[in-house]
């Protein structure tokens, strides 16, 4: 105790702790529960392998994945002479193996034990622990514990009843890289250890940029980074393993040096591939959240996002994966507001109270994305602790910092809106306090009655966004708190109170409109909504005008505008390049590529224009059962509504897969299907609109043709009839 930095040097070769590690380290050598809060990169391991070393009998380490026990215990026996010091203890040893680390915990020459929580519940484990000397359990990744943390794990809630059986006087450390309040305050409760030593270090990382971009052709834009920034590493998240191989395989064959990592592979495969990251044999790896925890490596100089994630705090820690030596460290997340969507679904069948924790954590996510304040502030502020963007350095910058959005007097319009929350007893969450405010008659809002309220639709002079921005920043700025118990009702605070009384000034800051950046569909590439080249993107516009008059075809069933605008983007001069432009398939590309490559490449090359170097972004071949099961299906008339039923999908999702199928280059004959539902009349009348319209806009459709007389459904049904017909 008096000179803890003479075994830190002889085990570890370090000369001094960092921040709080050795308080940490003497408040478990004391006997005392001690919970630590440490950001990723802090030293968190140090905290109990070294007490470990120094105190009589073994410490076990609760620990919740095979990958990172094998990883934390090869790193300590690299640093110590002998082997049996550090074991872990799973279901991934032999017997024999099993009975080795047992042999050598009973000889009491095992100081550090790692376990999965499963492994602790086990009675036979808990018999024998206790006839060991244990010096104290260490819990890692605690958050586990807490619904509200971002990985729950219902055998991480028995540890505490485990412990007791084997001996209630055990010391408990437990250990997060992040927790907010709630997930601090669930923890200790669960454990037991409400009056531990807390420990909690900053959860700033100065070194991180953080970024957040519209998912517009994804593949594109990671491919053109990764070949920016060449031989650096970095880890691609994605919430499905599918889509883990698919972008592995996509960045293979664009020369990227990239594997897949995820829970469906076989472990020995798993551990290859996380050995080959470490020692540098491969860049890149695509991953799902799994990936990473407790990982050692500390030059990963970005981490992306694909699929926007679940909760802020999983995105803190697999942001925290970057930049662990303290230099560069990107962190971008790509996000569209359909995959939120897509989450949401997910959760249909669970548990309520299980879906309204998971919208909730799924709203903070959503909030993080859209606004346009500082993304480290909110991060911060999330987790509990201020920060001023005022006195930030030149590393604490992110996107939004670097490019500041529109801000506008907002002081009258928060005390109106605090007004509401006070006059509606402080009763109702974000979403329905806003719809007040716009006039929307929500089931929520009609169910409450709010619509009969005189405040509704007194705010309809602003949008939802907007109001979405003020509730966001005035959390931020202490005037409204949330009672996360009751899943994000809105009170006010002494401040706020104060403010609705007297107001003053406000400077609110306008969120990001991604659904602007959007629109044309999802990974639709158009560079917000312009043409790289506006010359080019002219004179291909003239191009196809003259085309579609020469074929009495519309111009958009022959190249569609977005298309036009990667062109004028990209350059493409060969048939194989044409195919990478976004909605550009390979039937399209031959039917009316030819001069259209000839313009581009004549204007390439009169001009001496430098083609950007990712012009060509090569793509796998198509293996999705789904789309050959639905194209085989169709040739062998199958009602629509039963291939959507088999394959778990809506009306709507099949439709829109039947839109990608067309739109990638593939003809699919639904006359059979159409011809049941549509008089042969109507069918005539939306073909005849289609050929003299200007776009293809299925609304427009519908406005233009009835909708007393058509469905949506059906216009665009008859649209995939169209494009099959004479754009392919």
């Amino acid at each position: 105790m008096e000179d803890l930095k003479i075994p830190l040097k002889k085990y570890f070769g370090f000369n001094k702790f960092k921040g709080d590690q050795e308080n940490i380290i003497k408040s478990i050598l004391e006997g005392k529960d001690t919970f630590v809060i440490m950001p990723t990169g802090g030293g968190k391991s140090l905290t109990y392998q070294l007490p470990a070393l120094l105190q009589e009998g073994t410490a076990i380490i609760i620990s919740p994945l095979i990958a990172l026990m094998k990883n934390q215990v090869d790193a300590l026996r690299g640093f110590l002479t002998d082997d049996s010091v550090a074991h872990y203890l799973n279901s991934s040893l032999s017997r024999g193996d099993a009975r080795k680390v047992k042999e050598d915990l009973v000889n009491g020459v095992t100081k550090i034990l790692f376990v999965a929580p499963e492994s602790l519940n086990k009675q036979e484990n808990v018999d024998f622990f206790k006839s060991l000397t244990i010096s104290f359990v260490a819990v890692d990744e605690a958050h586990c514990i807490s619904e509200w943390g971002h990985d729950f794990r219902p055998e991480y809630r028995r540890i505490r009843e485990m412990i007791k059986q084997i001996d209630a006087s055990i010391p408990i450390m437990a250990l997060t890289a992040t927790a907010t309040p709630k997930v601090q305050m669930d923890i200790q409760k669960n454990l037991g250890m409400t009056d531990a030593s807390v420990f909690k270090a900053s959860f700033n990382r100065p070194n991180l940029y953080y970024e957040v971009l519209p998912k517009i052709h994804p593949e594109k834009q990671i491919i053109k980074y990764i070949k920016e920034n060449p031989g650096k590493s970095g880890i691609i998240y994605c919430l499905s393993r599918k889509k883990v191989e698919e972008v592995a395989e996509t960045l293979q064959v664009n020369g990227v040096s990239a594997l897949p990592y995820h829970a469906g592979m076989e472990a020995s495969r798993r551990a290859k591939y996380q050995d080959m990251f470490l020692m540098e044999d491969v860049d890149v790896i695509v991953a799902t959240i799994a990936f990473g925890m407790g990982i050692d490596k500390p030059d990963v100089r970005f981490v992306m996002h694909y699929d926007i994630p679940k909760s802020l705090e999983g995105y803190y820690q697999e942001t925290g994966r970057a930049g662990r030596d303290g230099g560069e460290g990107r962190c971008i997340a790509y996000y569209d507001y359909k995959d939120i969507e897509k989450l949401e679904k997910f959760m249909a069948g669970k548990p309520v109270a299980e879906q309204e924790v998971g919208k909730q954590l799924l709203h903070e996510v959503v909030a993080y994305a859209e606004t346009a304040m500082s993304r480290r502030k909110f991060l911060l502020h999330y987790f509990g602790e201020e920060w001023d963007e005022t006195t930030a350095g030149k590393d604490e910058l992110d996107d939004n910092l670097v490019n500041p959005k529109e801000h506008v007097e907002a002081g009258k319009e928060l005390a109106h809106m605090f007004q509401i929350i006070f006059d509606l007893k402080q009763q109702f969450k974000t979403k329905q306090i806003i719809e007040v405010l716009v006039g929307k008659e929500s089931p929520t809002v009609k169910a409450n009655r709010l619509h009969m309220n005189p405040h509704f639709g007194s705010g309809k002079d602003h949008n939802e966004k907007y109001w979405m921005a003020a509730v966001r920043q005035s959390f931020v700025n202490n005037y409204i708190g949330k009672r996360i118990e009751e899943y994000g009702t809105l009170f006010l605070t002494e401040k706020g109170l104060e403010f609705m009384k007297k107001p003053g000034s406000f400077n609110l800051i306008l969120d990001h409109d991604y659904d602007e950046l959007m629109k044309g569909g999802n990974n639709v590439v158009q560079k917000g909504g312009s043409a790289g080249d506006p010359v080019l993107y002219d004179m291909l516009k003239d191009l196809r005008k003259e085309i579609g008059h020469a074929k009495n075809l519309p111009p958009f069933v022959i190249f569609q505008d977005p298309s036009l605008q990667d062109m004028a983007t990209q350059y493409p001069i060969t048939m194989e390049e044409l195919q990478n432009i976004v909605g550009v398939g390979q039937g399209k590309a031959r039917k009316f590529g030819g001069e259209f490559l000839a313009l581009i490449e004549n204007y390439v090359n009169e001009n001496e224009i430098e083609r950007p170097q990712d012009v060509v972004v090569k793509t796998v071949a198509n293996k999705s059962a789904s789309k050959i099961g639905i194209i085989q299906g169709i040739d062998k008339k199958i009602p629509l509504r039963d291939l959507a039923r088999t394959r778990s999908m809506t009306d709507d999702e099949f439709i829109t897969e039947l839109e990608n199928i067309v739109a990638s280059g593939t003809k699919v004959n639904i006359d059979y299907y159409i011809d049941d539902v549509l008089d042969e009349d109507y069918q005539e009348e939306i073909v005849e609109y289609f050929m003299e319209a200007e776009t293809d806009s299925v609304e427009d459709a519908l406005a233009e043709l009835g909708e007393d007389d058509y469905t949506l459904e059906e216009i665009r049904l008859m649209r995939i009839k169209f494009m099959s017909t004479y754009a392919l």
